[in-house]
């Protein structure tokens, strides 16, 4: 167990040395004094007036996490869905426009917005899982491909029959105010962060003290294995992928009522927070106490990174940069397991 740890904690140092060399080298290019840009980073994630870029890191990695949180569920069960994208904007689009067009009192019709957010990202996750149970298409290829249409059909939907014509740019109109997400008293900072709070400690406790997590894990471990113990395999996919999808959903309703306020077009996408969340997700092993951790990471190196161009005139691309390195990381991780796992096969197959 200590030759494990020990490897995992020279693993986990040369990310971050990786991560220091490659910020150190950007750096000496832009020209920019270590000191500064540092100094830049800390308040650009954690300062500010009143500690206004802190809550802007908490409110991009409430987003982040609720992602990382839905791609973690469908992780350990054995399903790669890639197609968080899509079912985060599917749930941002049906909640901005069911709070506009649907009537009555606005606790409920917020209620009732919310509630068909999360069905929408749960039927459109469904969606790709039926394509591979029913169809043959990998869920891998199916869930990434179904990104695209509901992007498309966002697009077109508030650049044309609910467009907010007057604002000039391609997004829907307000929902009413009084729907939107209260803030936390003197800050601006909403209370969707409590959701994702929410949706973290109930995917922590599903996962580990549920039997239907402990047989989705099993059945991520070796599906063969589940089927031949009697588990429901294919039930055991779909509902996962629903409750994927519906987080996801979730998370795209929280930026419509708590920070937006509006269905944009492409205001789910290019932040990209799908794809962090899946980062984040793979960064930690899919350990689901860690997920919100390597969430909240990522946020502070996008915010940071913002402060450092600020303070220092550091292109805040770093940031992105920053990530590659631990794409690469990961990477390596998940290459180096696989290796390992076919060298134990052969071994099996050679004893026997």
């Amino acid at each position: 167990m200590s030759r494990i740890l020990r490897g995992e904690l020279l693993s986990w140092l040369g990310v971050a040395a990786s991560i220091a060399v490659v910020l150190l080298a950007l750096m000496a290019l832009a020209g920019a004094p270590f000191g500064e840009a540092l100094a830049g980073f800390v308040d650009g994630a954690f300062g500010g007036r009143r500690f206004s870029y802190l809550l802007t890191t908490l409110s991009r990695a409430a987003l982040i996490v609720g992602m990382a949180i839905s791609v973690m569920l469908s992780f350990r069960a054995g399903l790669f869905n890639i197609g968080g994208e899509g079912q985060l904007v599917a749930g941002g689009l049906v909640a901005a426009l069911v709070a506009i067009m649907l009537p009555g009192p606005p606790l409920v019709v917020l209620l009732i917005s919310i509630l068909a957010a999360m069905a929408a990202g749960a039927l459109w996750a469904l969606l790709a899982g039926v394509l591979q149970l029913y169809l043959g298409v990998p869920l891998l290829v199916g869930s990434l491909l179904l990104n695209y249409p509901i992007r498309y059909i966002g697009s077109y939907l508030v650049a044309h029959p609910f467009r907010d014509v007057e604002s000039g740019m391609v997004q829907s109109h307000l929902v009413p105010q009084a729907m939107w997400l209260p803030y936390f008293p003197g800050t601006r900072l909403d209370i969707g962060i409590l959701f994702i709070a929410v949706a973290s400690i109930f995917a922590i406790v599903y996962s580990h003290a549920t039997v239907h997590g402990y047989h989705v894990r099993l059945n991520g471990l070796s599906a063969d294995f589940a089927r031949a113990v009697g588990l429901p395999v294919h039930k055991l996919a779909l509902q996962t992928l629903a409750m994927s999808g519906a987080i996801a959903g979730l998370v795209g309703a929280i930026a419509v009522f708590g920070i937006h306020h509006r269905y944009i077009d492409g205001m789910l996408v290019q932040p990209l927070y799908a794809w962090t969340g899946i980062i984040a997700v793979l960064l930690v092993g899919m350990v689901p106490w860690l997920v919100p951790l390597s969430g909240f990471f990522f946020a502070v190196i996008q915010t940071g990174a913002a402060g450092m161009e600020r303070a220092a005139g550091v292109p805040k691309e770093i940031a992105l940069v920053m990530q590659a390195v631990i794409i690469l990381f990961v990477a390596s991780r998940v290459s180096g397991a696989l290796l390992a796992s076919s060298h134990r096969k052969a071994g099996g197959d050679g004893d026997a």
